[in-house]
C-alpha cells in the first residue's frame, strides 16, 4: 500500500499536467465586409437578396413657365443564384402631376416590366466587374394605337425624372433588349464605379409611324466615401445618347444626349447576422438642355433591403 501512494500520484501529476497543455489558438474573426457604396441609378456591382425601393420625384416648368411634379415609385427584387449570378426583376408607375392650366392631363400609368439576370466576377484588391443582360417587356400601360390622354406625356416626364436612364421601362411600345458592363474598385475608404449599357429597342406595338428601332446608349461614374461605419455619401455623373436618329432627337436635337450629376448621403444599418437596410437621399440636377432648360430638379428616396 505504501508503494501504491507515490505511484498513484505520479500519474495524478501527469494528467494534471496534460490537461494544462496549451489549446491551440482559435482563428481571428472574419474581417467585416468591406462597405460598398451602393449607386443611385447606376446599376450595382454585387449579387444578392434585396428587396429594392426606389422613389424619384421631379418638379420642373412648361413652356409657360408653369410648375408641374412627376413622381415614379419603382420596385427592384433580386434573386442570388450564386455567389457570381443573381436574377432581378424591377417595374415601377409614375404618378403625373402637370399644371392645372396646362394642356397635359394627370396619368398614372405602369411601366414595362424588366427581366435580367446580373453576373459578378471579383479580383484581388477590391475589383468587380459585372455583366447584365436584360429584357423590357411592352407590357405597360400607355402604350398601343390610342393610349389614355396624359398617359404618353406623363412616360415621357417619367424619362426625364429618371435621368433618362430607364428609356427601356417607359417606352412602353417597345421590346428592348439590354447589355451593359460594369467596374468597379472598392476599398474601406471609398468606392469608384463606371458602366456602360446599350438598349435595342424594336416596336412591338402602336402605330406604324413611330419608329421602327431605335438604340440608346447610358453611361455614368459612381464616387463614393465612407464617412463612418454607418454613414456614407456619393455623387454621380450620367450620360444618355440615342446611338440612332430616333423621334425624341427628331423633335428636338437637343434630347440627343442628357447629362445629369447627383449627390447625396446613405445610411447602413445592420438588421441581423446578414440582413443590411441602406436608406439613402439624394438631390440631382441637369447639366443641359432641354432638362436644364425645363428647370428639372430631381429628389430620390432609395431604400434596398438585402437578406
Amino acid at each position: 500500500m505504501g508503494r501504491a501512494v507515490p505511484i498513484l500520484a505520479l500519474f495524478s501529476g501527469l494528467a494534471g499536467a496534460a490537461d494544462q497543455k496549451p489549446h491551440p489558438p482559435s482563428p481571428p474573426p472574419a474581417p467585416p465586409p468591406v462597405p460598398y457604396s451602393i449607386p443611385w441609378q447606376l446599376r450595382p456591382a454585387a449579387v444578392g437578396n434585396v428587396l429594392r425601393f426606389d422613389s424619384s420625384f421631379g418638379s420642373w416648368r412648361d413652356e409657360a413657365g408653369r410648375s408641374g411634379s412627376t413622381s415614379v415609385i419603382g420596385l427592384l427584387g433580386s434573386w442570388k443564384l450564386s455567389t457570381r449570378a443573381a436574377l432581378l426583376a424591377r417595374v415601377a408607375v409614375v404618378r403625373s402631376h402637370p399644371p392645372t392650366a396646362g394642356t397635359e392631363k394627370r396619368a398614372n400609368p405602369v411601366s414595362n416590366p424588366l427581366l435580367g439576370v446580373t453576373f459578378l466576377g471579383s479580383r484581388p484588391g477590391g475589383r468587380r466587374g459585372a455583366l447584365l443582360f436584360a429584357a423590357a417587356l411592352p407590357f405597360g400601360s400607355g402604350g398601343g394605337g390610342s393610349p389614355r390622354p396624359g398617359q404618353s406625356a406623363a412616360l415621357a416626364r417619367a424619362i426625364a425624372t429618371r435621368s433618362a436612364m430607364d428609356n427601356a421601362l417607359f417606352a412602353v411600345n417597345y421590346f428592348t433588349l439590354i447589355g451593359g458592363v460594369s467596374a468597379a474598385r472598392v476599398t474601406p475608404g471609398a468606392t469608384i464605379q463606371i458602366e456602360a449599357t446599350v438598349l435595342e429597342l424594336l416596336r412591338a406595338r402602336g402605330p406604324q409611324t413611330q419608329d421602327k428601332a431605335r438604340t440608346n446608349f447610358t453611361a455614368g461614374v459612381h464616387l463614393g466615401r465612407s464617412l463612418s461605419p454607418r454613414l456614407s455619401a456619393a455623387v454621380e455623373l450620367r450620360y444618355q445618347r440615342w446611338l440612332s436618329n430616333a423621334a425624341p432627337v427628331r423633335a428636338d436635337g437637343r434630347a440627343r444626349e442628357t447629362l445629369t450629376l447627383a449627390a447625396g448621403p446613405r445610411l447602413h444599418f445592420r438588421l441581423g447576422r446578414s440582413r443590411w437596410i441602406r436608406p439613402g437621399l439624394s438631390f440631382s440636377l441637369p447639366l443641359d438642355e432641354p432638362l436644364s432648360g425645363q428647370r428639372y430638379r430631381m429628389l430620390q428616396v432609395d431604400v434596398p433591403v438585402s437578406f
